[in-house]
């Protein structure tokens, strides 16, 4: 027998979860984040990652270091059924040019220090290219501060 495909996997991962204030990451110096605030914060993010034009199926192309910030991305991602398709860090310019022209984004998340290079880049398939520093400034996080947490999860029973 087979099950119909589920497009994400964050509705069933989180339906299960009876306590929201449980600690998910905790952090050596700084603050923890709960689940309840994993969820939140990906839902402000996916919201903004549908006004940027990111659809179900289609690709987001990443290069970030790796962080809290950088998981949440993943996780808004996941909830708005896009793609992620992380880049490399130590990727060459020619290597960039090459998968993101390859893969046609809609949008492109990089390190802030790197925009100007991304934009070049992703002008040149129409994508939109938004920033994320490891430490969480960055464009996407400034207009994810100022949208709702509330986001309908691809793929999620209503």
């Amino acid at each position: 027998m087979t099950r119909p495909a589920n497009p994400t996997c964050f509705p069933a991962c989180s339906i299960h979860l009876d306590d929201p204030s449980r600690l998910a990451i905790e952090m050596l110096e700084a603050k923890g984040f709960s689940y309840g605030d994993l969820i939140a914060r990906a839902g402000r993010m996916a919201n903004v990652l549908v006004e940027r034009g990111v659809k179900p199926a289609t690709g987001l192309r990443r290069q970030t270091e790796k962080s809290v910030p950088g998981l949440v991305l993943y996780l808004a991602t996941v909830r708005a059924g896009a793609v992620y398709l992380p880049l490399n860090t130590a990727y060459t310019l020619t290597e960039l040019d090459y998968f993101i022209s390859d893969a046609e984004p809609s949008l492109v998340v990089c390190d802030p220090s790197k925009a100007k290079v991304f934009a070049a880049i992703a002008a040149k398939v129409g994508a939109k290219v938004e920033t994320l520093g490891a430490d969480g400034k960055g464009s996407l996080t400034d207009a994810a501060a100022r949208a709702k947490p509330d986001f309908n999860t691809v793929g999620a029973r209503q």
